[in-house]
């Protein structure tokens, strides 16, 4: 401490008092450079709508993040944040309407299920003696399996009174925002305030000193456990209602990015240090991050790799920090006067960011006078060659038509999705092409595009309660009707067969199941004997295949929703696919084809991914010039089979 007044206090020169500001504010710091340079790099950066954008889009991880700082604080970790989320979120939505019970009362059941899933944590990890990283990891499937099994893995609609969460005051001021800014300051009144804060920082800083001193160490953790899963209830509340419905498989992979947000914040995995305002900053770093590189068109791919970079970044940063000397960001540790200099610093960071902003707005005044017509196109995944496709045709049709495409990819992620055509709102694009996630919670962001007079193009799959110039779409069910015929007629209208579903949740999955068995009803001899989703996924068809063979080794067909899962089923069936057992795809891609051609795969329900694509540009164009185009462009599917695949052109 000696040593930390000295260097503090002895007139240091200007550039030694900056360097020192600098380290001690290293998430702020980083902050303002990439407001910095996002700004100078995209005129639309700086925007009001973009910056609210951007608040909105942080508000989900940074509610879920505060809670996990609670966590990381007392040296813990929470793992099972996302599907704490998830799962009240789905237990108010399926309260409130498949059973009737008033709002207000769904509300204290969702809140109290999110503290019942921390408390279980807190119960296994303080007297179960389950390390944090196993319980929680626990946790994170039993939550998301809860919540799939009480949805029965569709989205439930979000009472309306509670979707006004996700609405804005004033027409302007984002509802999330507020919520976060409230739950931040309840958080550092914990941390700083509160006995059970102080006893989070000792715990962090040395278990056993603190249980030596008198602290009940076991039931100071139920109750930090505890608080994590409220934080992360509310989290899942302000989520759904921004999408207008529960979604089961909402917030996956957002358990890391709340982590990601505290450490960037400056908290140490290690315990004994974090706040609340290190927090919020880290969830604005990763929510500026993916703004800006949506704003610049960067490939989802490359987004991943950039974010991964800022992270590790950010962490050797905080190392450096430290070695230098700098401040540790404990609650309640600084010496006399800190609070003023934290203040004081972020009065500096304001008037910088302020005068960024009046520089960059000028310099990009007047910058955006381009006629190249600018299109954006959300896709669900690119993580899927039929959406690989979709993607091609329209870079083709766009390239030949000379228009400016941006392509995103949503990674199965309603909420990211959603994002991503707010930023599509926001800078200023022509047009807006969706392939939605799922029809509902794409419908409040369309709105917002429909308030902007931004045309939206609907491709593969439509978009609910809200308006679109066109949809451009292969008909799915009649798709699953298809499949069925085709199947049935090979096996001679009996036998036994086996469905792969696709990911739960999805309008895809849901449509051509619902097509399926509505063609099968026509052939009472066809038993479906197992039914199990293999997510899209090649690899989980091929594993999900090899579990069913092994209690119904005696199957004759295989109606997969799509191809990936039909070529893991073929890899699985090895020398019985196409010969003891048939199995028929869906989407005709150019995998699916080539085993049809050989013999393997019986037959694809082909769309035609990249002439899907190339319509929705042409479409999406016409309307942004304000020309008629027709409402629904169906593109017609066929079965594809050994007999006719040299023709089909895909």
């Amino acid at each position: 401490m000696a040593t930390d007044t000295h260097l503090s206090t002895s007139g240091a020169s200007g550039a030694s008092a900056v360097r020192r500001l600098l380290l001690d504010n290293g998430a702020l710091t980083a902050l303002i450079v990439l407001v910095i340079a996002m700004s100078a790099l995209s005129g639309d950066f700086l925007t009001t709508d973009n910056l609210l954008n951007i608040g909105v889009q942080a508000a989900v991880t940074a509610i879920l993040a505060f809670g996990v700082t609670f966590v990381i604080v007392s040296a813990g970790i929470d793992l099972s944040v996302g599907s704490v989320a998830a799962l009240s979120a789905t237990v108010l939505a399926w309260t409130a309407t498949s059973q009737g019970v008033p709002v207000w009362i769904a509300v204290i059941l969702a809140i109290a299920t999110g503290i019942a899933c921390g408390l279980v944590n807190g119960v296994l990890i303080s007297y179960g003696k389950l390390p944090p990283f196993i319980a929680t990891l626990a946790m994170l499937s039993v939550g998301r399996g809860l919540s799939l099994v009480i949805s029965q893995g569709s989205p439930i609609a979000f009472p309306d009174s509670v979707s006004h969460l996700g609405d804005t005051l004033g027409g302007w001021l984002p509802v999330p925002v507020l919520v976060m800014v409230v739950m931040g300051l309840i958080t550092a009144v914990i941390l700083g305030r509160t006995y059970i804060g102080r006893s989070m920082y000792a715990i962090g800083g040395n278990e056993e000193a603190a249980r030596l001193s008198g602290l009940r160490v076991k039931k100071q953790k139920l109750a930090i456990y505890a608080l994590s899963g409220l934080f992360a209830a509310a989290a899942g509340i302000v989520l759904a209602s921004r999408l207008s419905s529960a979604q089961p498989q909402a917030a996956q992979g957002y358990e890391l990015d709340a982590i990601a947000a505290v450490v960037i914040g400056g908290a140490s995995l290690a315990g004994g240090t974090g706040k609340a305002s290190g927090t919020l900053i880290g969830a604005l770093i990763l929510a500026v991050l993916r703004n800006g590189l949506n704003l610049l068109s960067v490939s989802a791919f490359w987004q991943q790799v950039v974010i991964g970079v800022v992270i590790a970044l950010a962490v050797l940063l905080d190392t450096v920090r430290r070695k230098a000397g700098a401040t540790p960001v404990a609650a309640g540790a600084g010496t006399p006067g800190g609070k003023g200099k934290q203040a004081a610093t972020y009065v500096i960071a304001a008037v910088v960011a302020a005068a960024v902003v009046g520089a960059m707005s000028f310099l990009h005044t007047g910058s955006s006078s381009s006629t190249t017509q600018k299109v954006g196109l959300s896709l669900s995944t690119l993580n899927n060659p039929f959406f690989v496709q979709i993607k091609a045709g329209a870079q083709q049709e766009a390239k030949k038509l000379g228009a400016d495409l941006t392509v995103t990819d949503a990674q199965n992620d309603a909420s990211q999705q959603a994002n991503q055509l707010q930023n599509f709102t926001s800078s200023g694009i022509g047009s807006i092409i969706v392939n939605p996630v799922d029809s509902d919670a794409a419908g409040p962001a369309v709105r917002s595009a429909n308030k902007a007079d931004i045309p939206v193009v609907g491709v593969d799959r439509g978009v609910n309660k809200a308006d679109t110039a066109a949809l451009v779409a292969s008909d799915n069910v009649a798709g699953g009707k298809l499949g069925a015929e085709a199947l049935a007629e090979k096996l001679g209208g009996k036998g036994k067969i086996v469905i792969l579903q696709g990911l739960a949740g999805t309008s895809a999955s849901r449509e051509r199941g619902a097509g399926f068995a509505e063609g099968l009803k026509a052939y009472p001899g066809i038993k479906v004997v197992a039914r199990q989703p293999a997510d899209f996924d090649r690899t989980k068809g091929l594993d999900v295949m090899t579990n069913l063979l092994q209690a119904h080794p005696d199957i004759q067909g295989v109606f997969a929703e799509n191809d990936e899962m039909a070529l893991g089923a073929i890899k699985a069936l090895g020398s019985k696919a196409g010969k003891s057992v048939s199995v028929i795809g869906f989407d005709g891609t150019p995998d699916g084809l080539k085993a049809v051609q050989a013999g393997t795969l019986y037959a694809s329900v082909a769309q035609q991914p990249k002439e899907l694509g190339r319509i929705a540009v042409e479409n999406a164009l016409k309307a942004a010039e304000g020309k008629k185009v027709e409402e629904t462009v169906k593109v017609p599917v066929k079965v594809v089979t050994k007999e006719n695949v040299a023709g089909f052109g895909g």
